[in-house]
């Protein structure tokens, strides 16, 4: 008797917590509230990005990081027709620390990047929206909700990116 007892209350357990995750999955993760700077050394709340109801990709990234600038720099090649075409709008974050810091700026000068570029020296954004490592890239829709993530970079990733923010636009289910 006591080991049904305790299998029903194992059974009763697991069935709520998955219907628990199923609820909490059902609901959007939209970005967390996290004070950062841009490059210009002033602070910048994280819920002030934006794109007046465009998608928005949210690329972390770092001057240490290879795999990062790749993505970044082959996202440069293309991104005015990407902003043509959708709208979208690239917020490039850079999570080097205080030391590195300072690469940052005279990099992103030196590349011409037409994003806007923000400082996590303390990695507070990266923890808060679950960044295990770098690159990690993010899709934003209109509605400020986190639909599509993706981590490290392949050549080409770039074109898989543009076909979520397609997606997005065409109110399309992302998998």
């Amino acid at each position: 008797m006591k080991k049904a007892s305790l299998l029903f209350i194992f059974l009763s357990v697991l069935v709520i917590t998955f219907a628990q995750s199923e609820d909490a999955s059902a609901k959007r993760k939209t970005i967390p509230q996290v004070n950062i700077k841009d490059v210009y050394g002033n602070v910048f709340s994280t819920t002030d990005i934006s794109n007046d109801g465009k998608p928005i990709i949210i690329d972390f990234w770092a001057t240490w990081c290879s795999p990062c600038k790749r993505e970044l720099n082959a996202i440069a090649d293309v991104y005015d027709d990407w902003v043509k075409e959708t709208g979208v709008k690239l917020y490039a974050i850079s999570v080097d620390n205080a030391r590195s810091t300072l690469n940052v700026k005279p990099y992103v000068d030196g590349k011409g990047w037409e994003y806007t570029v923000l400082l996590d020296q303390n990695s507070d954004f990266m923890r808060a929206m679950g960044v295990p490592l770098v690159p990690m890239t993010f899709v934003v829709n209109g509605k400020g909700e986190i639909v599509w993530s993706h981590s490290t970079f392949a050549e080409g990733g770039e074109f898989t990116i543009i076909d979520i923010v397609r997606k997005v636009i065409k109110g399309e289910e992302i998998k």
